[in-house]
């Protein structure tokens, strides 16, 4: 995943599994929760997402279990995964910090000069 900057939906489908393997309609619900209904992954969007996330070797399948005559597939996590997401929330920390200070810095300057 090095080569390719993470998507804000592969971002919260590895958020979501980060506890306990799931398919995909609790990751679509899992992801919702965490985003306050902010994101609302399409099916077709998690399935490309979690294609490439097997691909990248960042997610892999844990078990398929039959539901009303088809088979749930569900995705776990892999140590990789794990380590792509941490980065990330690294990242995403250190920016925020980076533009809410810049944000106070600029706020304090321009408090003044108004009036």
């Amino acid at each position: 995943m090095a080569a390719r900057a993470m998507t804000e939906p592969a971002f919260f489908i590895l958020t979501a599994l980060v506890d306990a393997p799931r398919h995909g309609y609790g990751i679509v619900g899992e992801v919702v929760d965490l985003s306050g209904g902010r994101v609302r992954l399409k099916i077709g969007t998690l399935y490309g997402v979690l294609d490439r996330l097997v691909a990248d070797g960042l997610v892999e399948l844990d078990r398929e279990e039959p539901h009303q005559g088809r088979l749930r597939r569900y995705y776990r996590l892999t140590d990789s995964g794990l380590d792509a997401l941490s980065t990330e929330a690294t990242r995403q920390a250190a920016n925020a910090e980076a533009a809410t200070r810049r944000l106070g810095a600029h706020r304090a300057a321009t408090a003044g000069g108004i009036g």
